[in-house]
């Protein structure tokens, strides 16, 4: 375009053709800011075209009135035909941002007196040009949408490939990727974040977490699994005392956890920072462990963690039963000194 600024004449200006107010508005920025606030006054992208065509015959230090002729203004859009430009003109009249000064015979152009009066015949755009606030501040809303409608999806995109990740079968998976595909508003987004924060809750600290059990291809697998799993609550149940529980215990039975450490995990503070490490490689939530430190003391809590990482497969969901052993109802029952003599004497009979 030839020029970026245009002077805002005050209302009536274009009766005289007098001096402009110092301040200027840059005509381009009113332009996009209808343009992308287009859709809450109904309007289309050809609409959109026509007005830049209409501001592109605009010169500085000429008023705000249009005098190019229909056929021009039609050229310049790209060569639509006269009934669309005048029903495009009509649309913009009606909304308020046009205002049409006839001459006697439809003609635009300007006459101009010997003292310096003039007036204009043409498509007055002083209006939309004193609206340019409300359209600015329209635009900026539409686009803050914009931004926090994608910054919450990106929340929920995250938060459902947690769950995936932990559990695949969850149908409320299916339910929100399903409503993702639509056009959401933003509260809407807002609540689907919430449902989703509400699985991610209950997966990671279930109040009561069912055990999981696979589906056998015969009796003997029945057999079997049943009596795993019996072996695993009489493992994380059995309480036998309060003999302290050596830090290098600990770390000589529960080698699986021990092996991930880069360095050696000499006391219990030690083993309480690796803990704090492996619990989110485990599925479990920083937020529950510290629940659990915070409920049933920190080394507990680690040594939870060691032991869970340690037995393995024979835990089939780490953070229903992490939950179970240090928040949930067995949380008295739990004796990690207990665990680990049991372990250690398993080791020795198996070397």
């Amino acid at each position: 375009m030839a020029f970026t600024k245009l002077s805002i004449e005050a209302a009536g200006a274009d009766a005289t053709c007098g001096s402009f107010p110092p301040s200027e508005t840059d005509v381009w920025t009113i332009f996009r800011a209808l343009r992308d606030a287009r859709s809450v006054f109904g309007l289309r992208p050809g609409h959109i075209q026509t007005l830049q065509a209409m501001l592109s015959f605009l010169k500085p230090g000429h008023g705000e009135t249009v005098f190019a002729s229909n056929n021009s203004l039609c050229q310049r859009v790209g060569g639509i035909d006269e009934r669309t430009l005048r029903r495009h003109i009509n649309r913009f009249v009606e909304l308020g941002f046009i205002k049409r000064n006839d001459s006697s015979n439809r003609k635009r152009y300007r006459v101009r007196s010997s003292d310096g009066e003039c007036i204009s015949y043409g498509l007055s755009l002083t209006p939309l040009l004193q609206r340019a606030s409300e359209l600015i501040a329209i635009a900026q809303e539409i686009e803050n949408n914009r931004r926090d409608r994608i910054f919450v999806r990106k929340q929920i995109l995250t938060k459902l490939a947690h769950l995936e990740e932990n559990d695949p079968s969850n149908a409320f998976i299916n339910h929100a990727r399903k409503a993702l595909r639509r056009k959401l508003s933003l509260p809407e987004y807002h609540a689907l974040l919430a449902n989703t924060d509400a699985e991610c809750q209950s997966l990671s600290a279930p109040d009561d977490p069912p055990e999981t059990m696979e589906l056998p291809v015969n009796d003997g697998q029945t057999v079997r699994h049943q009596s795993k799993s019996e072996e695993e609550k009489k493992d994380l149940d059995i309480n036998i005392g309060d003999e302290a529980l050596k830090p290098d215990l600990l770390t000589s039975v529960c080698d699986q956890a021990t092996s991930f450490s880069t360095e050696r995990l000499r006391n219990w503070l030690d083993i309480e920072n690796h803990a704090r490490t492996l619990a989110p490689m485990m599925g479990i939530h920083p937020e529950t462990f510290e629940k659990a430190k915070n409920a049933v003391g920190a080394q507990k809590a680690s040594c939870a963690i060691f032991i869970m990482l340690q037995l393995g497969k024979r835990i089939r969901d780490f953070g229903a039963y992490f939950h179970s052993i240090t928040l949930g109802q067995k949380q008295n029952q739990f004796d990690p000194l207990a665990l680990i003599k049991r372990l250690s004497e398993t080791n020795e009979r198996t070397v």
